[in-house]
């Protein structure tokens, strides 16, 4: 009986529990699972738990309910280094009290739908990397009571309706590129006599707007807010370090006096330091209409108290003006109104359309089945506006119709071509189906083409611009063509077998300027996805140049592991070691240039079926003077002692087993600069003992 008792207990408890499970609002599991889809890289793992087949999301990873409501209250994601988009169906979480995803690398828009969050009291998304404006929406959060917004690429103007939030206590929006007046009267009410903007929020005490664009004054209702507060912006203030005038995009008129600068009507030119326009309407039409009333006008009484005569050639104008029609006059001046009003108008719309940023409907995923997610994709059109773009057209002629295939790998092919009238040149076209395209790696290839434009140096290839059409389907990165072939080809074939010693001198200390400029002269740094002798190409002097044609391979991969964005016959996905994180890879690039360089001297492939691994075959010669020549290439009759020992110095120091103690490449470069002879009298003291020594084997 006691057993059966304890197995009713059990069973009721069980039944208790699905039920309790059961009750759980279904749209707000849609709504984590679609915060899920949103999300690109989860590089820490945190959605591992997340089983989309669990109806009672209580016990997922930054999840917090209220058991007595099953409701959703929190979520909380903060520094798990996420990468994605916020997804607009958070607003289906109707009790959710805290949404924290601060610390990541979240992307797009705050979507607006955040703020139809009624009961939510705390949003964080500070130190992420989203864009686009404030959405008004934001003001309709009535129950708020901290925002953080900071340290991200918020732009626009606040709107006036964050004035609403009447229980926030703190507002960070620092570090953005805001413009703008702050949303507050100057002074605690404005002209219509209601409080507008900030100075509606009384329980305001924390708030941070440093290092903006805002500009104007500091309203009266914040000058109790520390006035580091407001440093960093373009305010007209003087005693808060403000940014530099050029970077603010006005003009230095000096400090105006307290009366203000004034013309002869009296009307006031400069207000608060700025400069302002002025619409010319006569003064005689005032005088003229005050003596056609029979009444003492404004000009007749400005002459009582100044009546100083104007000068001869002011008063000759006005005699002019005095004779013409009253009919002209108006007309005169209904035209001079239009033609500023027109002015204004053109100017504000030329404004709202350099900082609208055209927009994509592009596919975020493909799936086999007929719905499809769709995400807007904001194209930031200043990314690659010093960039060139080549259309399809153009490099199609350039490359003989695609037909000259130099490269090629399961995600590119590298062709060669001649621009009419300009270089040769590398095209890498990517091999994707437009199916396969998806938002985030569109916004991928922006940046790729944005970073790879900003590299400059002799020893690194060109990006001459890119190619972006639809129909065909086109994405291409041009480069400038190295036409000497790579270092490979001529290690390892024919007659290029036979490098002097000195000139493989001069491309190993190429290579290492160049990587030295990648790793630290840019910020932040730039490695390369698969640094080898098939990445280093040879010009006509034998400078080399390297070149990241394999860029796309560690981006995009064909598999059935899937994030949420494959179909079932596989398509494009990100795998982990993508583009942010590979620039990180310096390490790897350092002990790939150490793997290279013994590539150089020994003229061995980095991995042979009957020797292994180079580097391990090399290790045993690396530290030891009496056999460190066995590396040398033996088709190479003389080489300088002293350069091998160099190199086998910097060899052993790029292989170094742990990656945090391997030597940088600023170091490595100064290494081999200062120690290894490129000279020309090198050559020529190489070229003298061989003549001696031909001449004794004579």
């Amino acid at each position: 009986m006691r057993y059966f008792a304890s197995f009713l207990f059990l069973w009721f408890s069980l039944g208790f529990f699905n039920a309790d499970c059961s009750a759980f609002p279904k749209n707000e599991v849609d709504a984590l699972i679609s915060f899920k889809k949103y999300i690109i890289e989860d590089p820490l793992m945190v959605f591992s738990n997340w089983n989309t087949a669990d109806s009672n999301p209580c016990r997922w990873s930054g999840v917090s309910c209220s058991m007595a409501t099953d409701h959703v209250l929190k979520l909380n994601i903060s520094g798990k280094s996420l990468k994605g988009f916020i997804s607009p169906e958070l607003n289906k979480l109707s009790a959710l009290q805290e949404l924290n995803l601060n610390g990541n690398l979240f992307m797009g828009t705050i979507p607006k739908e955040i703020g139809l969050l009624k009961k939510l009291k705390v949003l964080d998304l500070g130190s992420n990397r989203l864009t686009g404006t404030v959405a008004p929406e934001i003001g309709n959060l009535s129950s708020i009571v901290k925002i953080n917004l900071e340290s991200n690429g918020l732009t626009g103007k606040l709107p006036l309706e964050l004035g609403n939030l009447q229980y926030l206590v703190e507002l960070r929006l620092d570090r953005n590129r805001l413009l703008g007046k702050l949303p507050a009267s100057n002074g605690a009410i404005a002209s219509n006599g209601t409080v507008s903007g900030f100075c509606r929020s009384s329980q305001l005490k924390v708030a941070d707007f440093s290092y903006n664009f805002l500009v104007g004054n500091i309203p009266k209702c914040l000058e109790y807010l520390p006035r580091s507060s407001f440093q960093g912006n373009c305010l007209e203030i003087e005693d808060i370090k403000q940014r530099p005038a050029t970077q603010c995009g006005r003009v230095h008129v000096g400090k105006p006096s307290p009366v203000g600068n004034r013309n002869e009507s009296g009307t006031s030119i400069f207000r608060y330091g700025r400069p302002r326009f002025i619409l010319p309407v006569f003064a005689t039409l005032k005088q003229n209409s005050a003596t056609g009333g029979g009444g003492a006008g404004p000009t007749q009484a400005r002459s009582q108290v100044n009546p100083k005569p104007l000068p001869t050639r002011e008063k000759s104008t006005h005699q002019a003006n005095s004779s013409k029609p009253k009919w002209l006059l108006a007309l005169e001046i209904v035209t001079g109104v239009m033609v500023g009003l027109i002015f204004v108008v053109a100017l504000f719309t030329a404004a709202r359309k350099l900082n609208r940023k055209p927009s994509n409907i592009i596919p975020w995923k493909k799936s086999s089945s007929a719905k499809e997610d769709n995400l807007t994709i904001y194209i930031d059109s200043e990314l690659l506006k010093d960039v060139t773009r080549y259309s399809r057209q153009e490099l199609e002629v350039a490359c003989e119709d695609f037909s000259n295939i130099i490269g090629s790998s399961p995600d590119s092919l590298v062709y060669k071509g001649t621009v009419k009238g300009g270089p040769e040149i590398a095209v890498m076209s990517l091999c994707l189906k437009e199916e396969h395209w998806t938002g985030y790696l569109e916004l991928y290839f922006q940046k790729e083409v944005a970073f790879l434009a900003r590299l400059n140096h002799e020893n690194v290839g060109k990006l001459l611009g890119y190619c972006r059409e639809s129909d065909p389907f086109t994405r291409m990165l041009v480069f400038e063509y190295a036409s000497n072939g790579t270092l490979y080809e001529h290690l390892h074939y024919g007659e290029a077998c036979q490098f002097s010693w000195t000139r493989r001198m001069k491309i190993i200390v190429g290579i290492a300027r160049g990587l030295k400029y990648l790793h630290t002269e840019l910020d932040p740094p730039f490695t390369l996805s698969e640094l080898s002798s098939s990445s280093i190409y040879l010009t006509d002097e034998f400078s080399p140049k390297v070149v990241d044609f394999e860029c796309w391979k560690t981006i995009m991969s064909r598999s059935e592991k899937s994030s949420g964005t494959l179909s079932n016959e596989g398509s494009v996905c990100i795998i982990p070691n993508s583009l942010d994180e590979r620039q990180l890879d310096i390490q790897g690039n350092t002990y790939a240039f150490g793997a290279i360089l013994l590539e150089i001297v020994s003229g061995r492939p980095t991995y042979s079926d009957d020797k292994g691994c180079l580097v391990d075959w090399a290790k045993e010669y690396l530290e030891l003077p009496e056999v460190m020549s066995y590396v040398v290439d033996p088709e190479l009759k003389h080489f300088r002692y002293e350069d091998l020992k160099v190199i086998c110095d910097v060899v052993n120091l790029c292989i170094y087993p742990s990656t945090s103690a391997r030597t940088s490449m600023r170091d490595l470069c100064s290494m081999l600069e200062n120690g290894i002879d490129t000279s020309v009298s090198a050559d020529i003291r190489a070229s003298s003992l061989a003549w001696a020594e031909l001449a004794l084997s004579s």
